[in-house]
């Protein structure tokens, strides 16, 4: 299995990854900042949305694609909601067009998302890519909180 997980620091995600795709696995980490590393995780340190930071990613998948695509990119929270909510749905949304672009067919995709403006229609323009989408609210996650994860099954079909 070929996993790809944008937004990775501080590497919880990563490591849980690395322990599932095993040796013969390949797990591949991409963060804007510096993360510790991890036994069996090739690092990409850059902005995940500049062009020269994808040819890296791109670069190191060695021509291969990957079977999952994980991103719980969030942008840095101002507190003001008609900031961070089109800030965060951006990245999503930079997220799924490079899962698009690098899974195998039949392929997976996990992602942070907010609740509010674009969410639901962020949800409609993934299922017109994937066979199965779901939304899926995290028990660690406070009632209260907006975060919902959409994963994504059976790209291309």
């Amino acid at each position: 299995m070929s996993c790809v997980d944008l937004g990775s620091c501080p590497g919880s995600w990563s490591q849980y990854a690395a322990g599932k795709v095993g040796s013969a696995g390949r797990l591949l980490a991409v963060d804007l900042q510096p993360m510790d590393p991890i036994r069996g995780v090739r690092f990409v340190q850059g902005d995940f949305t500049e062009a020269a930071t994808r040819k890296q990613i791109v670069a190191a998948l060695d021509g291969s694609r990957a079977d999952l695509v994980m991103s719980d990119m969030a942008p840095n929270i101002t507190g003001y909601r008609d900031v961070d909510q089109p800030r965060a749905m951006h990245l999503a949304e930079e997220a799924l067009e490079f899962a698009c672009e690098e899974l195998e067919r039949k392929g997976s995709f996990l992602v942070k998302l907010f609740q509010g403006e674009g969410f639901e229609a962020f949800v409609e323009r993934t299922r017109k890519r994937f066979g199965r989408v779901r939304t899926i609210k995290p028990k660690a996650s406070r009632p209260e909180s907006r975060e919902m994860y959409l994963l994504a099954r059976n790209h291309g079909m």
